[in-house]
C-alpha cells in the first residue's frame, strides 16, 4: 500500500461522509481531511442533528420522524400525527445527500407515495414543513477556532434544489455569491453556521446551509455538510475566495488542519 501524508476525501452519501471511510482513517492512523467519525455520522443523520441543534437552541424547521416498521404497522396514524406539520412538506430519506429521494408534497392524498420513495433509500424518513424561503449557505473552515466565509444564495431553478438541478447540464439555478444580504443578516448567518459546527462535533470544513424565511426574515438551519462540493465551481470555495481566500491556499489550509487533528489526537 502506498504511503500517504494526508487523505483528502472526495466522497458523496454513505460510506463516503456518514463517518465509514472516517473510521478506516483512523485504524489505518493516516490524517485526513474533514470532520472525525462523529461528526460525520451526526452530520449526515438529518434526524439526529436536527435534534441536536434544538436542543441547543438553534433555529431548525419543524420536523417529525417515521421508521419503515411503524410506518408498515400503522400508515394512516403516521399521516395524522405528520397532519400537524401543515398542508405542504418535504419528505426525506434520513441518512442521504443530494436531494436523492425528496419529495415536496402538497396534500394528503400524496403523502404516502412519497413516505414510500423515502423507504426506498432509508428506513427512517424526516418529514419538514415547507417554509417559502430563500436558500443560503455559508463555508466554515477550522477545528477548534473556526470561520466562517461570507454567505452565498442559491436560487434554484426549478420548484426546489433538486437533484437535477444540482447537477444537470440544463440546470437553470443560479448562485449568488456573496449573498445580498443586510449587514445584520449576514453576520447573524455566519455566527449560526460556527455555533453549528461546535454543536455538531464538525472539523477541519463544512458548509452549513440555510433557509431565510420570505416575508418574516426568520433564518432556520437546514442541514450541515461535512464534505462539501470541491470542484473550481462548487458553493464552498467559491465561498472562501469571495472571502479572500484562493482555491490553493483554502486546499492548503484544509491539509494543515488535518495534521493539526492528527497531532493532537489523543495519545497522538
Amino acid at each position: 500500500m502506498t504511503e500517504a501524508d494526508v487523505i483528502f476525501p472526495v466522497l458523496h452519501g454513505p460510506f463516503g461522509e456518514d463517518g465509514t471511510v472516517q473510521g478506516l482513517f483512523e485504524v489505518l492512523d493516516v490524517p485526513y481531511v474533514g470532520a472525525g467519525v462523529l461528526g460525520s455520522a451526526i452530520g449526515m443523520d438529518k434526524d439526529v442533528h436536527k435534534r441536536l441543534m434544538r436542543d441547543a437552541g438553534i433555529p431548525v424547521v419543524p420536523f417529525e420522524v417515521l421508521r419503515a416498521d411503524e410506518w408498515k404497522a400503522a400508515p394512516t396514524a403516521v399521516i395524522e400525527r405528520l397532519e400537524e406539520l401543515g398542508e405542504v412538506v418535504f419528505v426525506k430519506p434520513a441518512n442521504l445527500g443530494s436531494s436523492v429521494g425528496i419529495t415536496k408534497v402538497r396534500d394528503r392524498s400524496s403523502l404516502a407515495a412519497a413516505i414510500e420513495l423515502a423507504l426506498l433509500y432509508d428506513r427512517k424518513v424526516i418529514v419538514e414543513r415547507a417554509v417559502d424561503a430563500r436558500e443560503v449557505e455559508c463555508a466554515v473552515l477550522g477545528n477548534e477556532e473556526r470561520r466562517a466565509s461570507l454567505p452565498g444564495e442559491i436560487v434554484p431553478g426549478e420548484e426546489f434544489y433538486s437533484y437535477a438541478d444540482k447537477y444537470s447540464a440544463r440546470s437553470k439555478a443560479q448562485l449568488m455569491i456573496p449573498a445580498p444580504l443586510e449587514d445584520a443578516m449576514r453576520e447573524h448567518i455566519r455566527e449560526l453556521a460556527l455555533r453549528v459546527c461546535r454543536v455538531l462535533e464538525l472539523q477541519g470544513m463544512a458548509r452549513v446551509d440555510f433557509f431565510v424565511e420570505r416575508g418574516t426574515g426568520k433564518v432556520f438551519v437546514n442541514e450541515p455538510n461535512t464534505l462539501p462540493g470541491f470542484t473550481s465551481i462548487s458553493m464552498y470555495p467559491k465561498m472562501w475566495e469571495i472571502s479572500g481566500l484562493p482555491y490553493t491556499a483554502l486546499i492548503a489550509e484544509l491539509i494543515e488542519l488535518a495534521l493539526e487533528r492528527y497531532r493532537l489526537r489523543p495519545g497522538g
